[in-house]
């Protein structure tokens, strides 16, 4: 039986130890470190760990598999504290949305006995903590793993074959700069694009009662986790950069095309938005 240790039961550690509950992977035996002793309660309330300590004692000497599924800044502290306590042989992986930075601030310390193989579940939710995990979140979802020079073929192998029996859909291996510079543009801006829109509003107005799915939609994800968040788009720094100056040039195009009544060049813009969505959606239901 393969031990893996969970460290942080947020709602991604959380999602974690509760999928592999619900897809019944009996091969597994779920540890977990989380701080809060509350949570480590619930957890084994649940029967989603077998067992949970708030601080390691004796869990990562015993873990055939760590996933580390806390902010960037914790992670990195958390390997420097605890990098000798690591089984020899063991495998490591972090869930953190960025990986350049990460990787070049970390590879110094990454302990000498495991394999550290950095991945990023495209998978999450808007509200923070255990009680919002679960491992629904992860069906038909992206997987990302980005590793470096020093990893085993066969460690990523068995990486990637847990995360499809927890029913994630595609798990692309792929470089660190490429992961930073998709997920700047397809999470992080996003992200900054519903913080700007839902913050643009005026306060004073009564804009309950004009909301529909358009807002509703693309206000979601501004319900953000703020200090983690912000530790993504300084890590992500240049890449989120560039995809925020794009951006920026085609909302102008649109907007300059409204200011000079340019009926012709917006229903281009309109038309081509609708392809590219339309191949997006063949793609995805395709499985590509």
């Amino acid at each position: 039986m393969t031990t893996i240790a969970i460290v942080g039961l947020g709602v991604v550690g959380g999602s974690f130890a509760k999928a592999i509950k619900e897809n019944q992977l009996t091969d597994y035996r779920v540890l977990a470190i989380d701080k809060d002793e509350a949570t480590i309660s619930k957890a084994l309330e649940e029967g989603v760990i077998q067992r949970g300590e708030t601080e390691n004692q004796s869990i990562l000497q015993e873990a055939d598999i760590v996933i580390i599924a806390l902010y960037p800044q914790a992670m990195r502290a958390f390997i420097k504290t605890h990098g000798s306590q690591f089984k020899a042989g063991a495998i490591v992986t972090d869930t953190a949305g960025v990986k350049g930075a990460l990787i070049e601030n970390m590879k110094d310390d990454i302990p000498k006995q495991v394999d550290f193989i950095f991945g990023h579940p495209m998978a999450g939710r808007e509200s923070s903590g255990y009680a919002y995990a679960t491992g629904a979140i992860f069906k038909g979802a992206n997987y990302l793993i980005t590793p470096i020079e020093t990893n085993k073929s066969q460690n990523i192998e068995t990486l990637i074959h847990l995360f499809k029996a927890l029913g994630f859909k595609r798990v692309t291996v792929i470089n660190p700069d490429k992961h930073d510079e998709m997920i700047g543009f397809t999470s992080q801006l996003c992200h900054a694009i519903a913080v700007a829109l839902i913050n643009s509003d005026d306060p004073h107005r009564d804009t309950v009662r004009f909301i529909g799915d358009s807002y509703r939609d693309l206000t979601r994800i501004a319900k953000i986790n703020q200090s983690l968040w912000t530790e993504l788009f300084m890590e992500n720094k240049s890449a989120l950069l560039d995809a925020m100056t794009n951006f920026e040039a085609q909302f102008t195009q649109i907007k300059n095309a409204i200011e000079k009544d340019n009926q012709k060049e917006l229903e281009a813009l309109f038309t081509e938005s609708t392809a590219r969505r339309i191949k997006l959606e063949d793609s995805d239901l395709k499985g590509k």
